[in-house]
């Protein structure tokens, strides 16, 4: 599956109309966004069920400051919606390949609990 390219006009539809989403922020200036690139290209072949998208941070200021991003290259998966990984640095294919099939072997109705849960004792 090609990769996504998201802006502020796609970025919301595109996490709430998909499970499992993996963006990639990026901006042209950096070396490891650069070197980590064609590694993302070729895992998102191999991954039908989930959505590969890129934010370019220099382009969509607004998407990155959102959500806090400092440092780039940064990966965020959402699974129905829910963010459950955010990290900077690029990562070797292997690496990567291991942390999408944990992040799909997620069971999302505990996490959904887990998160209910933690806001009922915050209230």
């Amino acid at each position: 599956m090609a990769v996504v390219e998201l802006e502020t006009s796609n970025f919301e539809q595109t996490i709430q109309d998909n499970d499992f989403v993996i963006v990639d922020f990026w901006a042209p200036w950096c070396g490891p966004c650069r070197s980590f690139a064609p590694v993302y290209e070729k895992v998102s072949q191999d991954f039908d069920d989930v959505i590969f998208a890129k934010v370019n941070t220099e382009e969509h200021q607004e998407i990155a400051a959102h959500f806090q991003i400092r440092s780039i290259p940064t990966l965020m998966i959402f699974r129905e919606q829910v963010i459950i990984f955010s990290q900077a640095g690029a990562l070797p294919e292997g690496s990567f390949r291991d942390l999408l099939a944990k992040a799909g072997e997620l069971d999302m109705v505990d996490v959904k609990r887990q998160i209910a849960e933690q806001a009922a004792n915050q209230a």
